[in-house]
């Protein structure tokens, strides 16, 4: 049988959960319709919220697929929406992570303290290569997975495109990864 992730994990300040229907209002508002939040994802700035009642379907078919998905990331101590992390599976051995937070969030230590909490998930999922990628120039983001023991394997150029930054054009990433 294959191991499924948690859907609530906590840390010293953090609580990672599986997201629901019920957060559509929040996410949107928080951080999925910020241009700035959202400049370096893959994915596109949500314009109203049934772009991400859409994301909340997908991550439950995530979840259904796989043994894992999407996470959400609250303040344990008040319950605010601060972010989101987790995994998106390619097969059962290898899976990508990512994470954005509000900008209210930055630089306080959320993203690395979350990465931090998915990555012990990899071994226990069976997971063997575990890789995050992120824009040559979000230099925040590379040590945030530096600081996570990932390793940088080097640059794809032409990779991604970033509609929220250059809409069209793919741009260089790094490609970072831990193995186990």
């Amino acid at each position: 049988m294959t191991p499924r992730a948690p859907d609530r994990i906590e840390t010293a300040r953090l609580v990672l959960r599986r997201p629901s229907a019920d957060d559509a209002t929040a996410i949107f508002a928080r951080y999925a319709n910020d241009a700035e939040a959202t400049r370096y994802l893959g994915w596109r700035r949500h314009i109203t919220v049934d772009d991400t009642k859409m994301f909340l379907a997908f991550s439950e078919a995530e979840w259904a697929r796989w043994p894992a998905g999407p996470y959400i990331v609250e303040s344990r101590e008040d319950g605010v929406l601060l972010g989101s992390t987790g995994l998106a599976f390619e097969s059962f051995e290898s899976a990508m992570t990512g994470y954005v937070f509000a900008r209210d969030a930055w630089g306080r230590g959320y993203a690395t303290e979350a990465l931090s909490a998915i990555v012990p998930l990899a071994p226990e999922l069976r997971i063997h290569r575990l890789y995050a990628i992120c824009h040559t120039e979000h230099r925040a983001s590379a040590r945030v997975l530096e600081k996570c023991g990932f390793a940088r394997e080097g640059v794809l150029p032409r990779h991604t495109v970033f509609p929220n930054l250059m809409p069209g054009k793919a741009a260089d990433v790094f490609c970072y990864s831990r193995h186990f």
